[in-house]
């Protein structure tokens, strides 16, 4: 992923007003991140951490989604699946809730999707990061198109927020 500014990241919000952009918390660290392993940038809201938001270029152009996740509850401690990296973890998944862009979004319509707590699926997909024994399922699939199906899953996810 190309590196990307603190402007370009509050610029690229679909789902929330430009006033929301502005007064969210955006990573201070943006340079220390591994920007040649990530194919999104996602964080958490220090101050808020039912908050998280994700960066992605799709198209050449940079989107970003302000999100929701669940509380957290008895439920996290069973073993779940990302749908974005299909790394499994125990208590590391969380459901979470876009709302849509535009008008849909206004009237309350949400987009939601269990995704890595931490959202570093990049990291778990290139074995940079580790969830536990068991967490990656032996596949026969390249890095290449293990890198390739999350861009997609994480477009298409994008692309029924923004649709």
């Amino acid at each position: 992923m190309k590196p990307l500014t603190e402007q370009e990241i509050r610029a690229a919000f679909v789902n929330c007003t430009k006033g929301e952009a502005k007064r969210l918390a955006v990573p201070r660290d943006l340079a220390d991140r591994p920007w040649e392993d990530l194919d999104y940038l996602g964080w958490r809201d220090p101050q808020a951490p039912d908050r998280a938001y994700l960066a992605v270029e799709l198209d050449g152009r940079p989107k970003a989604l302000a999100l929701r996740s669940s509380s957290s509850g008895s439920w996290q401690a069973r073993r779940s699946m990302c749908t974005m990296c299909l790394t499994t973890h125990s208590g590391g998944v969380s459901l979470m809730v876009a709302p849509k862009a535009g008008g849909a979004g206004q009237q309350g319509n949400s987009v939601g999707a269990y995704i890595c707590s931490d959202l570093a699926c990049s990291l778990y997909v290139r074995g940079k990061r580790d969830a536990g024994v068991g967490a990656r399922l032996p596949e026969t699939i390249t890095l290449e198109e293990k890198i390739g199906r999350t861009v997609a899953n994480l477009a298409a996810f994008v692309a029924k927020v923004t649709g």
